[in-house]
């Protein structure tokens, strides 16, 4: 059996695990970070990708907006090339007025923006609909505020790297099977790989559970509680990019009342609704949420009743329960930093939870600086200055250049640099490295030579059939719920292409 000491492990390579690997290596600790899946594969990669300004917490949740707003700035210097500039509009419509969010509640939002430190310009009818043509032309109210569109796939990989860069080891596919405990303290884990059964054992003076959701039972294992309120997120991810700028309702949080560009699609979220914690590795999206988020997102941009979805995915928002609200909505996405020495007598265990995409660098800060306290080692937080690496700045060789998925131009040099310098299994690991499959045609005329190229970086060749099945059936299963119209038409397409070559391929 392995057996390794390190300053630290983190549990969880979601954002929030990745972001704080990368602060205790840069800070010169001894770091391990492990992951059952893939990183990103939790409710990081499963959001609709907002660099909010926080405006959307400016009137309920001002600690937060303010929190958003500082840290919007830090990405927008550190991590520019996982960030677009989109800006946002929080639009007010007509039926607002008799629900109490109409203009007066419009000059409410305005000035908690100011407030929170967002810089908030009013904008008649006219000028947000010359910013912004795919605005519902029945606004009466806009509010134009520095929101973004930031994809988490790239953010999470480059904090992943950057720790790798410094000395951490990550390890993937690798599950916690318990927590080391003597003496009433944790002092590390024991680990199972989900490829092979192999077990491992790793000891570190002080553990973090960063495991988003699922940090409820990392908790328990240590004898500790932390109770999470299971917010389950469903999206919608449309066929073209049908707006430019990020469109918010401006009222209260509510299902379906943001649309966001990124990349060549638009993604309209979210729903919130509680779900059980045992539930939350096996979401599917119903066809009564699809209809909602159709319904609510034809409101911010009437052209969305006519325009093709690609598929629904669903996400947990890892919050922690505070009251006995059904939906979760009102619950704070502020930072919850726990030190179970002080809060529970368990020594060398700490739990980093609640935030979201946006605060994850300060989350991590957060969390670090507790780690250094009880290390008495002292080094200053640099993640706020210190740019992060580009994901994908390879030299390409002879061939490289070859384009493998056209939606995301994505080349054979961008599938080897992904191999050298990622834990890369399946076609989905790439497709958060490198989002191909992701566009307009889901795979369609790109995954079989996916899945040769993957084959051929790992030195495999003989993989390629299952790595080809495996991401076309996760494709499906996000297809299933909007299975109408276009899409069903793109699904029967789809199906009869790879058919043609693997009979199998898809189950009913």
């Amino acid at each position: 059996m392995t057996k390794e000491e390190y300053d630290v492990i983190i549990i969880g390579g979601g954002i929030t695990g990745a972001g704080t690997a990368r602060d205790c290596a840069l800070r010169g600790l001894k770091v391990l970070l492990i992951e059952r899946g893939d990183i990103a594969d939790g409710a990081t990669g499963r959001n609709h990708g907002l660099l909010h300004s926080g405006a959307r917490y400016a009137v309920k949740d001002g600690e937060s907006a303010r929190e958003c707003i500082a840290e919007n700035k830090i990405l927008r210097r550190i991590a520019p090339s996982c960030i677009e500039d989109t800006q946002g509009l929080f639009i007010t419509l007509p039926e607002d007025e008799d629900q109490g969010y109409g203009l007066d509640y419009q000059a409410k939002f305005i000035a908690a923006c100011k407030d929170a430190g967002i810089k908030p310009e009013r904008l008649d009818p006219a000028e947000a609909l010359a910013m912004e043509p795919s605005v519902n032309p029945a606004l009466i109210g806009a509010v134009k505020v520095p929101d973004g569109a930031v994809d988490p796939f790239k953010l999470c990989a480059a904090n992943v790297l950057d720790a790798r860069l410094h000395g951490a080891k990550i390890l993937t596919r690798t599950a916690l099977d318990s927590l080391i405990i003597e003496g009433g303290a944790v002092k590390g884990v024991r680990t199972v790989s989900t490829l092979n059964g192999e077990k491992a054992e790793y000891r570190a003076r002080v553990t973090v559970n960063a495991a988003g959701v699922w940090g409820q039972k990392v908790a328990e294992m240590a004898g500790a509680t932390v109770t999470m309120f299971p917010a389950k997120g469903a999206l919608l991810v449309f066929a073209h990019r049908v707006n430019n700028m990020v469109i918010n309702r401006c009222r209260k949080s509510a299902d379906g009342d943001i649309l966001v560009p990124g990349h060549t699609v638009s993604i309209i979220g979210t729903t919130s609704t509680k779900v059980p914690l045992d539930e939350c590795d096996s979401l599917s999206v119903t066809r009564d949420e699809v209809k909602l988020l159709l319904k609510e997102g034809s409101q911010l941009a009437p052209s969305l009743a006519s325009t093709r979805i690609l598929r629904a995915y669903a996400g947990v928002r890892p919050l922690v329960a505070s009251d006995d609200d059904p939906s979760g909505r009102s619950i704070s996405r502020g930072i919850v930093c726990l030190d179970h020495e002080s809060r529970d007598g368990i020594a060398g265990f700490v739990t980093i939870t609640g935030g979201k995409l946006m605060t994850y660098r300060l989350m991590a800060e957060t969390v670090t600086n507790l780690v250094c306290h009880k290390l008495n080692w002292i080094q200053k937080c640099v993640t706020a200055s210190r740019p992060l690496p580009d994901t994908l700045d390879c030299k390409c060789e002879s061939g490289d250049g070859e384009i493998i998925c056209e939606c995301e131009n994505v080349s054979m040099g961008d599938i080897r640099a992904a191999v050298n310098n990622y834990d890369i299994n399946t076609l989905e690991d790439l497709r958060r490295r490198t989002r191909i499959g992701m566009g307009t045609c889901q795979g369609t005329y790109c995954i079989r030579r996916a899945a040769r190229a993957l084959a051929e970086a790992q030195g495999a060749p003989e993989r390629a059939a299952s790595l080809e099945k495996e991401y076309l059936q996760e494709r499906w299963k996000g297809m299933m719920p909007v299975g109408w119209g276009d899409t069903l038409r793109e699904m029967e397409f789809m199906q009869r292409v790879y058919k043609a070559g693997a009979p199998s391929t898809f189950k009913d």
